[in-house]
């Protein structure tokens, strides 16, 4: 662990994002308003606020920077392998009146 002092939550927030890779991140707090504020504030894959290590299949994993591309696991890691698409079908057997009118 490499400990750094600082003065003030930016100053942290800076120290922190100060990186190429941005994986994980760590806020140890008593304060639950500060640890939503930085926690918001990091670039990084996960924040863990006064825990470490805690994973589940079901949580997205995963980086920004030089420490990975997309997310693993959960519903997210889906969306690496599928392209959205919106398909409207008209079923009427009558004939469309006037394709700009808002219906």
């Amino acid at each position: 662990m490499s400990l750094l002092p600082f003065d003030t939550e930016q100053e942290a927030i800076a120290l922190a994002d100060d990186s190429e890779f941005g994986l994980d991140s760590g806020v140890f707090t008593e304060n639950l308003s500060r640890a939503h504020r930085v926690s918001r504030q990091l670039r990084a894959g996960i924040c863990w606020i006064n825990t470490y290590r805690a994973i589940s299949p079901i949580a997205p994993f995963g980086g920004y920077g030089r420490s990975g591309y997309g997310r693993e696991a959960g519903t997210d890691s889906i969306m690496d392998y599928t392209r959205t698409r919106t398909t409207w079908i008209d079923t009427s057997q009558e004939p469309m009146t006037d394709p700009f009118v808002m219906r």
